[in-house]
């Protein structure tokens, strides 16, 4: 079976995006090929998110911040926006078929303490394995009652 190609997008593609498709990828690496972008990439991964990700057991520090455009010229089938704006400024990619939007806080913008910071991270982390490990299993059913 080809593997179905998701984009996770969200405006910075520092945080959000990054764990998104590190734990998609991690759930279901067997049947998508997971990508993410942003409408303004930051141009790094945050520290705090690899790390939040490191917890679990997930590596993402070799990925890097890309923009949205960069996936134009590819079979995207699903976009998936985690922020707001990314879903506003978000284009329809050649042979999309689905779009969907999960919007979560930005941990980035948490102004506390450091162990604030990093609960942020944490909590985020958390709710975005909650979706996407749930959208994972989902798939997975219909493909099994489809045969």
């Amino acid at each position: 079976m080809e593997k179905k190609r998701v984009l996770i997008l969200c405006t910075g593609n520092s945080c959000r995006s990054h764990m998104a498709e590190g734990i998609l990828r991690n759930v279901a690496g067997d049947l998508f090929e997971v990508h993410s972008a942003g409408s303004q990439p930051a141009g790094y991964v945050h520290p705090k998110a690899i790390t939040a990700l490191e917890e679990i057991g997930i590596d993402i520090s070799s990925h890097e911040s890309k923009h949205m455009d960069q996936f134009l010229d590819r079979d995207i089938q699903t976009v998936i926006t985690v922020c707001g704006n990314a879903d506003q400024a978000c284009p329809v990619y050649p042979g999309q078929l689905n779009r969907y939007h999960w919007g979560f806080d930005d941990p980035a913008k948490v102004e506390e303490s450091e162990s604030e910071i990093v609960n942020a991270f944490r909590r985020i982390r958390d709710q975005i394995k909650l979706v996407f490990e749930a959208y994972a299993h989902g798939y997975r059913e219909g493909l099994s009652s489809a045969n």
